[in-house]
């Protein structure tokens, strides 16, 4: 779905401002990840929750996982809510406290996956792989000029 887009002078896009168009970008970035994780009935914060569960099987509590991904949550969730709908589906269990993948959790997450990648592609089309490592560049020197934290995540 690539669009032509009207070409401007480096001065009338450096004029531009950021927080609008880094606003526009996330509104339909993240509605598109959304768009494609409500098919199978899962919110972000089941992503982020699959995704970390599976990345290290067994090493995370629920208070740990709660306090890595809240910086990340901008729907006041409820990560106990996500934690317990995701072990009533069978998707996700505790052991001594400690989560783990169940075979259908794994199933689930590759599904999320493949929708994610649909959209990360649709994201990236007609841009150079160089441009889009400057662009966060520059958004992480922004954030960190900020008082935020321009380091990628762990």
């Amino acid at each position: 779905m690539s669009t032509t887009l009207k070409e401007y002078t480096q001065e009338e896009l450096a004029a531009q401002p950021i927080g609008a168009w880094t606003g526009v970008a996330y509104r339909l970035v993240v509605g598109a990840i959304r768009e494609q994780l409500a098919v199978e009935d899962l919110t972000q914060p089941h992503w982020w929750t699959l995704n970390h569960v599976a990345g290290d099987p067994g090493g995370w509590t629920r208070a740990a996982l709660t306090e890595r991904l809240a910086k990340w949550d901008d729907l006041g969730t409820d990560f106990d809510a996500v934690f317990d709908d995701l072990t009533g589906r069978g998707w996700l269990t505790e052991d001594a406290g400690l989560m783990t993948l169940t075979e259908a959790g794994e199933s689930g997450l590759a599904r999320a996956r493949e929708r994610g990648a649909r959209v990360h592609r649709q994201t990236h089309e007609g841009i150079d792989p160089a441009d889009f490592a400057t662009t966060i560049d520059v958004l992480r020197r922004m954030a960190a000029n900020l008082g935020g934290d321009g380091n990628l995540p762990d």
